[in-house]
């Protein structure tokens, strides 16, 4: 799998057999046999072994090769990765894409509830691996620990591999980048938080099993941010210093500050990064809905300190170009919350990849702050960037199985700054 690529070096992540000894991954540039070696120097021989690789002194622009020599026999698995465009400052702002969506559940009948399978057509991902995109933002729930997982450090490896291995992600994950959130289920059991036992474990896992640039800070969070073009990703960590959902917001008519999501390190490292970004489009990445006021469900504003901080940080120093990017809600729709003096914010839920699929109900039937709205499908969303500086626009369509598109909406840098 393709992790973090970027204009001078790029991580390569691969899983190895446990009687695997030694490991080398074997790179050249595209039409030149001048190849260098870069052996694995870490452990080998347990349960589970995945690796990463990080190659360092590459050339912007340029495409690289890439195999595997293990245990000194080359492997007939074979990639290729291109290096960022180093435009600024030289070059008009790129047009680029990239694709996203949440919760993909990939049946295995053995550890399944004993009902209707949950998991959907997983052909999915052989679409979505013909895309011509720049990266793939997967949005949480990218795995579903059983209850047989829940409370072993075992099983949890075991579901993050058993997954990552399956034949038809093999393409889609040597297509392009890859980089990830989580959610409740690929952190733990249903609903979670910073209660989890195993939660250092999962932390673990993911590291392991993601090329993310880093992961939270002081050993806490996985929450990092990505790059490209003129768009800034801000991913955030739902889980690791979440409250349990049923901590009241408010006792005694005073809202309750131990009742938490993102926590206090975290929310202070996003403020400090949305006031050092100059993107125009400035997307900020949670596994759970922020601003659907219809939704029963759990979502940023039932953490009303928190949520209410944010907003009012985003308002008090103007902050252009902010949307919110969400998953875990098995439908896809686009939430828009219109603002007092400013341009409003809007929260872009993409969802089910393969998972049991929503159809809106109760009171969310006609939510009025709904403007986009796709249930009971299978769906990813595909993000395009185009025009000139100044005058982008950011279309996003909402793409079936089979590639066909199902819906789409967009929005220019422009609606996305107060105006003056």
């Amino acid at each position: 799998m393709l992790g973090q690529v970027e204009l001078r070096d790029a991580r390569i992540w691969a899983e190895f057999s446990s009687s695997s000894k030694n490991v080398k991954l074997i790179y050249n540039k595209k039409n030149s046999t001048q190849k260098i070696s870069l052996a694995y120097k870490g452990e080998l021989g347990n349960y589970f072994n995945p690796v990463q690789f990080v190659i360092g002194g590459l050339e912007p622009n340029t495409t690289y090769q890439y195999q595997f020599l293990v245990d000194g026999k080359l492997q007939k698995q074979q990639g290729q990765f291109t290096t960022k465009d180093l435009w600024q400052y030289r070059k008009p702002v790129p047009d680029f894409s990239f694709i996203t969506g949440s919760c993909s559940f990939f049946n295995e009948p053995a550890y399944d509830r004993p009902t209707k399978p949950y998991g959907g057509d997983s052909s999915i991902f052989e679409t979505m691996a013909k895309e011509k995109a720049a990266f793939m933002l997967w949005l949480g729930d990218v795995w579903y620990t059983r209850e047989v997982d829940y409370f072993s450090e075992w099983g949890l490896w075991y579901r993050a591999h058993r997954d990552r291995k399956l034949p038809v992600l093999q393409n889609f994950l040597k297509a392009m980048p890859h980089y990830a959130i989580w959610d409740d289920h690929d952190y733990g059991p249903n609903n979670i938080g910073s209660n989890y036992i195993l939660k250092e474990t999962s932390r673990d896992i993911f590291k392991s099993y993601w090329g993310n640039p880093s992961y939270g800070e002081n050993g806490e969070g996985v929450y990092t941010m990505i790059s490209y073009g003129d768009a800034e990703f801000f991913l955030c960590d739902d889980r690791w210093w979440r409250s349990p959902d049923d901590v009241k917001d408010s006792i005694n008519g005073k809202r309750n500050p131990e009742k938490k999501m993102l926590g206090e390190k975290q929310l202070t490292w996003l403020k400090n990064s949305l006031l050092y970004s100059r993107a125009p489009f400035k997307f900020i990445v949670i596994g759970t809905q922020v601003l659907n006021p219809v939704s029963p469900y759990d979502k940023l504003s039932d953490f009303s300190i928190e949520y209410d901080d944010l907003m009012n940080f985003i308002k008090e120093y103007n902050l252009n170009g902010i949307m919110f990017l969400t998953g875990d809600r098995h439908h896809s729709e686009i939430i828009k919350i219109e603002r007092e003096g400013t341009y409003p914010l809007y929260d872009i839920t993409v969802s089910p990849l393969t998972s049991g699929r929503y159809k809106f109900g109760g009171p969310e039937i006609n939510n009025p702050y709904r403007v986009f709205g796709l249930d009971d499908k299978q769906n990813y969303a595909r993000f395009n960037f185009s025009g000139a500086k100044g005058e982008r626009k950011l279309l996003v369509e909402f793409m079936g199985i089979k590639g066909e598109k199902l819906g789409e909406w967009s929005v220019t840098e422009n609606d996305l700054k107060t105006k003056r």
